[in-house]
């Protein structure tokens, strides 16, 4: 279960980094342009503001752990991004975007599947 959490937590972490980093670089509307269609609804400065709370989960769920340096960082991120993914979830709710709905509790059942393992049986 440990190599399982391993895993997960880098592949989520992989990709809140590439996407953190995507909203973080590029102008929203490059975003909107590019199919993001909910950043029209936030300013640019709330849509930089998640991108770098995700680069910071992605961040969170890989380096404490795997340089052993206040790993209890590991499960708080992911809480983190737990929270992110229902917000998120919410906007596409709002805006009545099913698909990104999905991927969203996905990524938000990733991150609970991070959490639990974490913060219970299988903790550093």
């Amino acid at each position: 279960m440990n190599i399982a959490l391993w895993i997960v937590a880098v592949v989520l972490g992989a990709a809140c980094l590439a996407g953190g980093a995507m909203k973080v670089a590029q102008p929203t509307e490059k975003l909107a342009a590019a199919g993001f269609g909910w950043v029209d609804d936030f300013g640019s400065g709330p849509v930089k503001a998640i991108g770098a709370l995700e680069v910071l989960a992605g961040v969170g769920l890989i380096l404490p752990g795997a340089l052993d340096v206040v790993p209890v960082l590991v499960p708080l991120a992911a809480v983190g991004l737990v929270l992110l993914m229902i917000g998120a979830a919410f906007t596409h709710l709002r805006r009545q975007e099913a698909q990104a709905i999905v991927v969203n509790v996905f990524l938000l059942a990733v991150a609970g599947f991070v959490v639990w393992g974490r913060f219970g049986p299988y903790s550093f």
